[in-house]
């Protein structure tokens, strides 16, 4: 591949300059497209990048195309398509966000409809507006598809920032003569004005975040990416309970007791007010009881099996600790 063909293939916008591989951007699928979505808008990439629909092409058009599903929009297929990777895929772009609501100097709008969106009072609708037409033409012209994927990198770096931890609302034209001091007013060309929230103030957005978006997937049924979310939560703020706590209900629905009595002990350790974990440690140890009465009344000997239970504590093996005898 020659010099000029690899200058072609840099993307010099939006999350590419942060040193982030925006394959969202490379695909033109929104941000909080599913995995349907994705294999859907990569087939049709793929027939347009197939040698088949570049019969008129020349054959420097024909390596220009070839290179562009193998450098750029089959890497971004992989990440996204495969449920692991996309996530730690949206990790990264979280922390972007975070970075740029830190310095948002690191982010020039090179646009017009990039500008509008950074100072939005309506962030989704803008950004879903401000997508489509660029996606429609994205692979219409390989000349253009660099260009055209920065400015989609460049809409997803905006909403990133603006829908991170700590983000707020543009303010209005004409400022308030009471305006608080920690809001920095921006000229018209700058990213979109923001708040400095304390350290306590990001962190409680962040938690927020996470459980948020867990909550969705356990709307939908998907305890899985749910429960994916919530450990990220604990990672990031293991000394939390209500990470811990949340983290438990989860395992709990998702039937993983021991995981469940595990992630609950250690939230009631941390609080032992938090009413999410004393509701799912109550249901635990119901359940538990059931069991030993169950095993019990199945059992041969009943005394043999009623001791062996008090000894072990149930089901869960004393998880959540008894009352020590005196």
């Amino acid at each position: 591949m020659s010099q000029t063909a690899i200058a072609k293939m840099q993307v010099n916008q939006g999350l590419f300059k942060l040193d982030l591989v925006d394959h969202h951007a490379i695909l033109g699928v929104p941000l909080d497209a599913d995995a349907k979505q994705v294999r859907k808008r990569y087939l049709k990439i793929a027939r347009k990048l197939h040698p088949d629909s570049l019969r008129s092409a020349s054959d420097e058009q024909k390596q220009q195309a070839s290179e562009l599903l193998s450098k750029l929009v089959n890497p971004a297929y992989e990440v996204l398509s495969q449920e692991k990777t996309s996530v730690e895929h949206k990790v990264s772009l979280r922390l972007k966000g975070e970075q740029l609501q830190k310095q948002p100097s690191l982010l020039p709008l090179s646009t017009e409809q990039s500008k509008k969106v950074a100072n939005s009072n309506n962030i989704d609708y803008e950004y879903s507006n401000a997508l489509k037409p660029l996606v429609l033409e994205q692979y219409e012209s390989l000349d253009t598809v660099v260009d055209t994927i920065g400015e989609i990198s460049e809409l997803n770096a905006i909403y990133v920032m603006r829908q991170g931890p700590g983000a707020s609302s543009p303010q209005a034209a004409s400022p308030s003569p009471t305006a608080p001091k920690d809001v920095t007013q921006t000229q018209p060309d700058e990213p979109a004005t923001m708040r400095v929230k304390s350290s306590s103030e990001r962190r409680a957005e962040l938690i927020k975040s996470f459980i948020n978006r867990a909550k969705e997937f356990e709307y939908k049924g998907n305890f899985s990416r749910a429960i994916v979310e919530l450990r990220e939560a604990v990672k990031s703020h293991p000394q939390n309970p209500i990470c811990h706590a949340e983290l438990g209900r989860m395992y709990m629905r998702s039937n993983q007791l021991k995981m469940a009595g595990i992630h609950t002990k250690r939230a009631l350790e941390l609080d032992e007010n938090n009413e999410i974990a004393a509701d799912v440690k109550k249901r635990l140890d119901a359940y538990a009881k059931r069991m030993t009465k169950d095993s019990t009344s199945a059992a041969p000997s009943g005394k043999g099996s009623s001791k062996a239970a008090s000894k072990s504590g149930g089901l869960f093996g004393g998880l959540f600790g008894g009352k020590k005898r005196k």
